[in-house]
């Protein structure tokens, strides 16, 4: 699957359970494992877990296989490995915490979000990335 496609769909399925702050990274030149991350926040457990349930039911829903999750179990960070992206859905204490932007945001990806999800990264200002999705 075309890697914009992708992304736009993880992007609609985190706002459709209305996310906070969300923000994609393009990793290509830092790992060959995946092409993408996403990070996002969640205002509490059940919300975080409901995020990364529509992440990977809409992988699922793309017949995307090995899809895995990790840490339904606290819901304070959940992690959904869809194979091209890795999405993080954190609580806002344990994002500002471990600050992931740091290691994986040197190349934002422009996207267009629903207003109340987070402003626009904004990838014009940063190493010419300018995918858009």
């Amino acid at each position: 699957m075309d890697i914009q496609k992708l992304q736009r769909a993880v992007i609609d399925a985190l706002e459709d359970v209305k996310a906070q702050d969300i923000k994609v990274f393009n990793t290509t030149h830092l790992t060959s494992l995946f092409d993408r991350v996403v990070i996002a926040s969640g205002t509490s457990n059940r919300q975080t877990r409901a995020l990364a349930s529509s992440v990977a039911d809409c992988g699922r829903a793309l017949d995307l296989t090995g899809i895995t999750v990790e840490g339904e179990d606290t819901g304070e960070w959940v992690v959904v490995d869809l194979g091209d992206i890795v999405v993080h859905v954190m609580q806002p204490a344990i994002r500002q915490y471990y600050n992931l932007e740091e290691i994986w945001g040197d190349k934002p990806v422009r996207v267009k979000l629903l207003p109340g999800s987070g402003s626009p990264v904004h990838a014009a200002e940063r190493a010419g990335d300018t995918d858009e999705a």
